[in-house]
C-alpha cells in the first residue's frame, strides 16, 4: 500500500472510532434516560396508589373517632405505620401558621390572623414532596 493509502485508511478508521464513541456514548445515555424514566414512572405509580390509599385512612380514621372502637384503633395505627414505612408522613397543620405550599384554606374563620384553626381533611407529604395539601380553616385576625 502506497502512503497515501495507507494515510486514508488511518483517517478512516479514526473516524469509524469516532463515530463508535459517539455511538456507545448515546447508548449509555439512553440506558441512563430510561432507568431514570422507569423509577419515575414507579414514583409516580406509588404515589397514586398511596393517595388512593389515604381516602381509606380517612374513613378508618372517622370510623375510629366515633365508634372509639380498639380493633379499629389498631387497624388505623399498623395502617399509619404501614404508610411510614413508604415514605409518607402526616403535614403538622393544627395551630401552625398557613402554608400555600401544603395547605388549602377552605374556610375563613375567628381566630388568630393566617392561623390553622381547624384541620378539615389531613394533608399528607411522600419523601418530602406534597401528595395531598391540608384542607384547612384559617383565622382571619382581629376585627373583621
Amino acid at each position: 500500500m502506497t502512503k497515501k493509502k495507507v494515510k486514508g485508511t488511518e483517517k478512516k478508521l479514526e473516524e469509524l472510532e469516532n463515530r463508535l464513541k459517539r455511538v456507545l456514548a448515546d447508548y449509555a445515555n439512553l440506558e441512563k434516560r430510561i432507568t431514570r424514566e422507569k423509577e419515575e414512572f414507579v414514583k409516580q405509580a406509588n404515589a397514586q396508589l398511596l393517595d388512593k390509599l389515604l381516602v381509606v385512612l380517612d374513613d378508618l380514621e372517622l370510623c375510629e373517632k366515633h365508634l372509639k372502637d380498639k380493633g379499629v384503633s389498631l387497624i388505623c395505627a399498623r395502617f399509619q405505620t404501614a404508610l411510614v414505612s413508604e415514605g409518607v408522613k402526616e403535614i403538622e397543620t393544627q395551630g401552625e401558621k398557613f402554608d400555600p405550599e401544603t395547605m388549602d384554606a377552605v374556610e375563613i374563620v375567628p381566630g388568630p390572623k393566617n392561623q390553622v384553626v381547624n384541620v378539615v381533611l389531613k394533608g399528607y407529604k411522600l419523601n418530602d414532596k406534597v401528595l395531598r395539601p391540608a384542607k384547612v380553616k384559617v383565622g382571619r385576625g382581629k376585627g373583621k
